[in-house]
C-alpha cells in the first residue's frame, strides 16, 4: 500500500518562520539600540547642563583665557583649573552648540559646579570679571598716571596728561587692558561732558574758552571739599573775575610751589608776594593752567553759576566756608576765624 507524501510547509511545526524570527531580531536590535541612544542622550544633557566639579577653594574659580588661545587651548585651561571635568566633552560642547567660533578672552569668575552650558554661555557672551578704577575730584594728571601704573591687572604705559583733561569718575575696566586706552576714555569722557556743559553754558561768562573754564572749575575744586558749596565758590569767583579782582586762591599757590601735592605747612608771606605764574594773589585773572581735574559737578557750577553778590569766603571751621558780600562782612568773618583757630592752639576749643 502506497503513502502519499507529506506536504512541506513553510513553517515548521510548533516553530517560527525564518522571516518572522528576522523581524524579532531586528526589532530586538532596535529596541536596544534606542534604548543606548537614550541613555547616551540622558548622559549628554546631564553633562552639558548639570552641576559641574566643586570649587577648589571658596565659592568660585577664577580663570585668565588669553587672547588668541583656541578652542582646545581655552578647554584644557578650563579643566586644569577645575572648571570643567572633561576638555573633551566642552570641546565637543562648544562645537555642537555652534560656540566655538565666538569664545571670547578674558577674566572670567566662575561659580562653583558651574555646569558646561554656564560656562559656555559665559564665555561665548563675554561675561568678564570688571574691575573699578576711581578716579576723585581733584586729582591731577600726574596722580591719575601713578594710579594706572599701580594697577596690577592693566598692561602698557600711559604718561600723565595734560592737567584738566581726565573726568573724576569711576571706570569698568578688563584685566590686560590696555593703560593708555584706559586713559583715553578718561579723556574722552571729560570732552563730552564739557562740550555739553559748554554748548548750555550761562551768557555773560567772565572767560571765552573751555579751556578757561576748566581753570577755573579746577580752582574751585580745589577750594571747597563740601560738594554743596561748589556753586557759591564758583559764583564768587566769577563775580570777583567780572569787577577785575584777583582769585587770591590759596590752591593756585600751592601748585605753583608742588604740582599739586600737599604743601605739608602754611603759606608762606614770601609766596604770596612771589612772582609765579600761579600766585593768584600777584597776577590778574586765571593761572596759566589747571591745578588739578575738576568732576563733573565743578565745571558745571562754573558754566551755570548762581546768582550771588558774594566776593569773599574764609574756613568756618566746621570744613566750610562762611561767605560775605562786603569786605566789611568778611573781615569780622576773618576774625572769628582767628579766634577759633587761637582757641584750638590753646587747646580751650569749642
Amino acid at each position: 500500500m502506497s503513502r502519499r507524501p507529506r506536504s512541506r510547509s513553510s513553517k515548521s511545526r510548533g516553530g517560527l518562520s525564518p522571516a518572522r524570527r528576522l523581524a524579532i531580531i531586528v526589532s530586538s536590535a532596535a529596541a536596544t539600540l534606542a534604548g543606548v541612544v537614550l541613555l547616551f542622550g540622558v548622559w549628554a544633557v546631564w553633562t552639558y547642563q548639570g552641576p559641574g566639579p566643586a570649587a577648589r577653594s571658596g565659592e568660585a574659580t577664577t580663570v585668565v583665557l588669553r587672547h588668541g588661545a583656541s578652542l582646545p587651548e581655552i578647554a584644557a585651561t578650563l579643566e586644569r583649573e577645575g572648571v570643567v571635568g572633561s576638555s573633551s566633552v566642552f570641546i565637543a560642547a562648544a562645537q555642537l552648540t555652534g560656540g566655538a567660533r565666538n569664545l571670547k578672552a578674558g577674566e572670567y569668575e566662575f561659580p562653583s559646579r558651574a555646569s558646561v552650558a554656564r560656562v559656555l554661555t559665559a564665555i561665548r557672551g563675554g561675561k568678564v570679571v570688571r574691575h573699578v578704577i576711581t578716579i576723585p575730584e581733584g586729582m591731577t594728571s600726574q596722580a591719575v598716571a601713578d594710579l594706572l601704573a599701580r594697577s596690577d591687572i592693566l598692561t602698557g604705559v600711559a604718561p600723565a596728561p595734560p592737567e584738566g583733561a581726565v573726568l573724576p569718575e569711576t571706570y569698568q575696566v578688563e584685566r590686560g587692558e590696555d593703560r593708555a586706552a584706559v586713559l583715553k576714555r578718561m579723556m574722552d569722557g571729560r570732552d563730552q561732558l564739557l562740550a555739553q556743559l559748554w554748548a548750555q553754558r550761562q551768557p555773560g561768562l567772565p572767560f571765552a574758552t573751555p579751556d578757561e573754564a576748566v581753570i577755573l572749575a579746577s580752582v574751585v575744586e580745589k577750594e571747597t571739599g563740601v560738594a554743596s558749596e561748589r556753586p557759591r565758590v564758583a559764583a564768587v569767583f566769577i563775580n570777583r573775575l567780572r569787577q577785575g579782582m584777583r582769585l587770591e586762591s590759596d590752591p593756585t599757590i600751592i601748585y605753583g610751589l608742588t604740582g599739586g601735592k600737599p604743601l605739608g605747612r602754611g603759606i608762606k608771606q614770601s609766596e604770596l608776594t612771589s612772582s609765579s605764574p600761579y600766585n593768584t594773589y600777584a597776577i590778574d585773572g586765571l593761572p596759566p593752567t589747571p591745578i588739578a581735574n575738576p568732576g563733573r559737578e565743578a565745571l558745571a557750577a562754573v558754566l551755570d553759576p548762581p546768582k550771588t553778590t558774594e566776593l569773599f569766603f574764609v574756613a568756618d571751621g566746621s570744613g566750610g566756608h562762611a561767605f560775605a558780600s562786603t569786605y566789611e562782612d568778611h573781615r569780622k568773618n576773618v576774625e572769628r576765624w582767628r579766634a577759633l583757630e587761637r582757641s584750638k592752639a590753646s587747646g580751650a576749643g569749642p
